[in-house]
């Protein structure tokens, strides 16, 4: 182990089998995987969750219930935790009403003893990792490594890990001012609107008294963004 902490390991619908709970626990990590649903009944799903789910706050024409249960499976140690999520739809979210409610439903096989809602909200940041290893591979051109030879490559990947670093520092950074000339108030940027936006920010290199300044226009909309980022970088 890398780590004295505790390891979670979470994992899609691909990979719903006993087998992989079975690894888990022989390894002593934490799981959570999403539940293929196969043959099981989506209408028994929802009586479930009618009977012994709660209810969440929603929308008009969509009810959502969330719950657990537990059930035994031959070859596992202890009974295995279910975490379930279930919505029932009447009308679409653009006003369009459904001759049939829609009903769909989420499961999670899970070791973890936090709440359904906590469950559930870390298996949906797993969406959010993966717009993460996005942004290394597409904005950062590092989906197709350049060299046969591994040590090459670790090298590039760890560069690539430094300037991504910087760049979502920049990004993350440049939100805590309000002179950002944004229409829409974001929490996070993609590294390629931070370099584009801050690094190919158009300048001019001046050399005066014996020192080296760099020009912007008089109404470059990024200046503001940039300074204030630039000294609070050196500052740091």
């Amino acid at each position: 182990m890398m780590s004295d902490a505790r390891y979670l390991v979470r994992m899609n619908s691909g990979n719903d089998s006993l087998e992989n709970i079975k690894v888990c626990q022989q390894a002593g990590v934490e799981y959570l995987i999403k539940r293929n649903l196969r043959k099981e009944s989506k209408e028994e799903w929802l009586r479930l969750a009618l009977e012994r789910g709660e209810q969440e706050e929603s929308r008009p024409g969509k009810e959502v219930w969330h719950g657990e249960r537990y059930v035994e499976r031959t070859g596992i140690t202890g009974p295995l935790r279910i975490v379930y999520r279930v919505t029932k739809r009447t009308v679409e979210a653009n006003g369009q009403a459904l001759l049939i409610p829609k009903v769909e439903v989420e499961s999670y096989w899970t070791s973890l003893d936090v709440d359904v809602e906590r469950v559930i909200e870390l298996y949906h940041e797993h969406g959010t990792s993966e717009q993460f290893h996005s942004e290394l591979k597409s904005d950062l051109d590092l989906e197709r490594l350049p060299s046969r030879k591994f040590q090459t490559n670790e090298l590039v990947l760890l560069l690539g890990m430094v300037a991504y670093n910087i760049l979502r520092l920049i990004g993350q950074e440049s939100l805590n001012g309000d002179d950002l000339p944004m229409r829409k108030k974001v929490s996070r940027r993609r590294v390629r609107s931070v370099m584009q936006d801050m690094i190919y920010l158009a300048s001019r290199v001046v050399r005066h008294a014996r020192r080296l300044t760099l020009s912007f226009g008089r109404y470059s909309p990024w200046y503001d963004t940039w300074r204030r980022v630039y000294w609070r970088l050196v500052a740091t």
